[in-house]
């Protein structure tokens, strides 16, 4: 039965902006990670003796730092040519040609379909055609589908297609379509790009985002890869997502609720990455950490913040089923209602504090006055802001001034509650 694979989003060699922040990171592998999944399609392409391969957009990640970025996708095309394997791409909005301005010599098995006007490029070994329109220009507000070709009669019809559909969570609304829309173009099989989240959107016709192939920071969770797609004729009989990230991306949450000691939150940190890491199986896993719940533990916790990193650190490096990096560790705790920690008193440092506290969270301006009033604090947030374009690694490492708060009004308590007791 013949297949094709469909892919999207690989964002060759993102630079992944503020990974410097990480100490510890894994700074190689997770650099490497989008040329490695890569290198997995290309496998994937062989394996299943697919005839062709569609990348739905954002092959690269704009402009290159040099040339070492296109020579080693052209080196991966040859690979494919030599097994038999035809590739069909078009442009988004990170690779649009206003943006990659270096020109890309492939192997004549590719074939970047037009950026300037929609085309139907049709693959006659496969029984395949390829409708589709590249983007010429990054913010591509208009719905380009609307301008696609007729099906080709005898032929399994493709569109090819960089779309937010009519709105997609987190992603900016590029090529606007409705799924109706999509729907009276009489293609068997949409492949669309730009969404990172693998979703069959419709069945009959198939409508279908891959999802990116390698997750780039925190926000991009759980398994990553491209889609084989099946089919007799001018139908298509399946369609099937296939993991290829190299790097896995997960948030764990631990319920402290039930914990009393910092013991006991070890025990149950150590229970939850040991199954993150058996699922995500040999991959590097990064992981968020993620505290929470009404707990005994509370100020034990937030009593020493460096302490707590180091207790999910070393439960990371006792993960069997393979290498482990723990990204952060988020605190969300509460402290049982009557703990030392909870009671507060009319009077004394703790009353003084929580009014504090209460009084910047319930107002921006005062917040903003209060930033700016600390010695080098305004400075630090700055810096901590990300600058690169969206979805950069810096953007999930935004210090954001109300959690700073939250953070700081805990640890205070915790220790002038202890001070109080003593």
């Amino acid at each position: 039965m013949p297949k094709l694979v469909h892919a999207a989003d690989l964002h060759l060699d993102s630079p992944l902006t503020g990974l410097e922040r990480y100490p510890g990171a894994p700074l190689g592998e997770l650099r490497r990670a989008t040329r490695d999944a890569l290198s997995r399609l290309v496998e994937l392409c062989t394996s299943e003796h697919a005839s062709l391969l569609v990348i739905a957009g954002d092959l690269f990640d704009g402009g290159w730092r040099d040339h070492s970025t296109g020579l080693f996708f052209v080196q991966q095309m040859t690979r494919l040519r030599d097994a038999g394997v035809k590739v069909a791409w078009i442009r988004g909005n990170h690779d649009a040609a206003s943006r990659l301005t270096r020109h890309l010599h492939p192997p004549d098995n590719v074939r970047e379909v037009d950026h300037r006007r929609p085309e139907t490029v049709v693959f006659e070994e496969a029984d395949v055609a390829v409708h589709g329109q590249g983007f010429s220009r990054a913010d591509v507000r208009e719905d380009l589908s609307l301008a696609y070709p007729p099906p080709i009669a005898g032929a399994l019809n493709v569109g090819l297609l960089h779309t937010a559909l009519d709105g997609r969570e987190g992603h900016a609304p590029y090529a606007p379509c409705k799924v109706s829309g999509l729907v009276d173009r009489g293609y068997e099989y949409f492949a669309l790009g730009h969404v990172h989240t693998h979703e069959v959107v419709r069945s009959a016709p198939w409508i279908v985002y891959p999802g990116n192939l390698q997750g780039r920071h925190a926000r991009e969770t759980g398994p990553k890869g491209a889609v084989v797609v099946s089919y007799e004729g001018q139908r298509v009989t399946s369609v099937e997502h296939r993991a290829l990230d190299v790097v896995r991306w997960a948030r764990v949450t631990i319920d402290a609720t039930s914990r009393t000691t910092l013991d006991d939150v070890g025990e149950a940190i150590r229970a939850s990455l040991e199954a993150a890491s058996a699922e995500a199986g040999q991959r590097l896993l990064a992981v968020r950490v993620v505290i929470r719940g009404t707990s005994a533990a509370h100020a034990a916790l937030h009593r020493d913040p460096e302490g707590c990193q180091a207790l999910v650190r070393s439960a990371a490096l006792e993960a069997s089923n393979g290498p482990v990096w723990v990204e952060r560790v988020v605190l969300e705790t509460e402290p049982l209602a009557g703990s030392r920690g909870d009671r507060v008193s009319p009077v004394g440092p703790l009353a003084e504090l929580s009014r504090d506290f209460s009084e910047l969270s319930a107002d921006p301006e005062a917040l903003a006055s209060f930033i700016a009033e600390v010695p080098g604090l305004a400075e630090v947030l700055r810096k901590v802001r990300p600058t690169a374009a969206e979805e950069s690694f810096a953007a999930d490492f935004t210090l954001d001034p109300l959690a700073l708060l939250r953070d700081a009004e805990a640890l205070l308590r915790s220790r002038l509650a202890e001070m109080e007791g003593e």
